[in-house]
């Protein structure tokens, strides 16, 4: 519904970054991709080599960039970067210090979170017909400080020399809407209540990707992979009184 918005913030700011990179001498970038560059992606796992159709602005705006960065990348050999295609990021830091503190969230599990604090009355389910197991979208959600740790590595790879490459972040496992509703009401024991809408436009199915790559070039090891200790640092952080930016 705002295309202009996500090719003015994804697609032009960026090359004005890479530009004023290039002429700085900024050679080691990274990238915040997305999953959404796959689309209605027809099979298991996604990997890195997995066709690219995203099917919203959002996913689109995004892949413009990734073939800019290819593309500088091979116009200017000193520079070299690493696209970074998160998942679904959720969680919050253990400690409660940091988390999405964002306006007119759109994620899952922080509006999840905002029910069960008392910031909203209700949540909605976009979409129970899907194709899969329980008729909702289906994820592969990653906490936010295994995304943080994958961006070290990133960071580390390109430090020590490596070329420009690409690596899915997420867990390799999906877990539907209806899962994590359940989950949300186990964790924190509040009875949520749900609405069912329609299906948005531009979502998909499912997305899942395969980590093997990055686990294996990267050494990334995520260390949270566990949907209750996710949700529960995403309840702990909205219950403690942050303040909005």
């Amino acid at each position: 519904e705002q295309p202009i918005h996500y090719y003015q913030n994804n697609t032009v700011n960026s090359h004005n970054l890479i530009n004023e990179c290039i002429k700085n001498d900024v050679n080691h970038f990274i990238f915040s991709s997305t999953a959404a560059l796959y689309g209605n992606f027809d099979g298991d796992l996604c990997t890195e080599e997995s066709k690219l159709a995203p099917t919203n602005p959002y996913g689109t705006s995004k892949l413009m960039t990734e073939l800019m960065l290819k593309d500088v990348s091979i116009a200017f050999p000193d520079f070299n970067y690493v696209a970074l295609r998160y998942f679904n990021v959720a969680g919050a830091d253990p400690d409660g210090v940091i988390g999405q503190a964002s306006r007119n969230a759109t994620h899952l599990i922080k509006i999840a979170s905002q029910v069960v604090s008392g910031k909203r009355d209700s949540m909605s389910i976009f979409g129970s017909d899907y194709d899969t197991p329980d008729g909702t979208g289906v994820r592969d959600y990653i906490h936010v400080t295994d995304l943080a740790s994958a961006h070290y590595q990133a960071l580390k790879y390109l430090f020590d020399g490596g070329k420009s490459d690409v690596f899915n972040c997420g867990y390799g496992k999906g877990v539907s809407v209806k899962e994590v509703i359940e989950t949300v009401r186990k964790v924190s024991g509040v009875n949520i209540k749900v609405d069912l809408k329609e299906r948005r436009e531009g979502d998909v199915a499912s997305l899942i990707a395969s980590n093997v790559k990055i686990t294996e070039k990267l050494g990334w090891k995520p260390i949270y992979d566990d949907l209750d200790f996710i949700i529960k640092t995403a309840c702990d952080f909205e219950m403690n009184g942050f303040k909005q930016v």
